[in-house]
């Protein structure tokens, strides 16, 4: 485990963490710092002291109060090339939507960089080359509309084509996203069939976000990946992780 940070340090990664979330828990800030619960609470009083509006929620955690201004967050040198690196993987991603939303935040990013640190990450941005994916083709442009859908729980109708070249529409309830071998998948509640399946984003022809809401399936995906491996154990003898991208992606769709 890390050894624990100096306490000026340590509030101000306690008050990045608070603004990643919507809420935070004492243990998860706790684990994330490798302090105990009851330094959380000396230090999240401390923050309090110092004129940061946090919200507790009994029960919940901590958050910070909606509306109030933080300045910039500044990032350390390693932190930036993490995200150069990750612009540069990103960009050979064949969702057209993934990479242009990620080049919108990542230079907005950049923006608030340390003059020394832009010329850096210039620098590095030339000498790091991704060979996957080199003529840099995009099969999909859905998955940035999709991942609003599963976090505001709604319904979808779409016209896909299967890769057996079977057409159909459905109306179905988005439920998580996973990509193996570059391509995404979209697990969804299809209310056609009355079950889950699996659909490829490159195989969606037409995407329409209705004004319908679904309720909250009472799973997580893990759940799901674990009762797909369970039931389709004694036919795969592939490894885990491998047999549940062929579920997915072989699921009479």
């Amino acid at each position: 485990m890390d050894k624990e940070k100096p306490r000026l340090a340590r509030l101000t990664a306690i008050l990045t963490q608070l603004q990643s979330k919507r809420i935070v828990t004492a243990k998860d800030i706790a684990e994330k710092h490798n302090v105990s619960v009851r330094t959380v609470y000396r230090d999240i009083r401390t923050l309090e002291k110092s004129g940061i509006p946090i919200v507790t929620e009994e029960g919940k955690g901590y958050s910070v109060m909606e509306g109030y201004k933080i300045p910039p967050v500044m990032f350390t040198q390693d932190e930036a090339n993490a995200l150069i690196t990750a612009e540069q993987l990103i960009s050979k991603n064949k969702d057209q939507s993934l990479t242009e939303q990620y080049e919108s935040a990542v230079n907005k990013i950049k923006s608030v960089l340390k003059y020394n640190q832009k010329e850096k990450t210039e620098l590095l941005t030339n000498r790091i080359q991704v060979r996957n994916n080199r003529e840099n083709e995009k099969t999909s442009n859905y998955l940035i509309k999709l991942q609003s859908t599963i976090s505001n729980y709604q319904v979808v109708k779409m016209d896909y084509l299967s890769l057996a070249n079977k057409e159909s529409q459905r109306e179905i309830e988005p439920f998580a996203l996973y990509t193996t071998q570059e391509n995404w998948v979209l697990i969804a509640f299809c209310r056609q069939k009355k079950d889950f399946r699996a659909f490829r984003l490159d195989c969606i022809q037409k995407l329409q976000i209705l004004e319908k809401h679904f309720e909250p399936h009472k799973m997580t995906l893990q759940e799901y990946l674990e009762n797909c491996s369970s039931k389709y154990k004694n036919t795969l003898d592939t490894p885990l992780s491998q047999g549940q991208s062929n579920f997915a992606l072989n699921q009479k769709i």
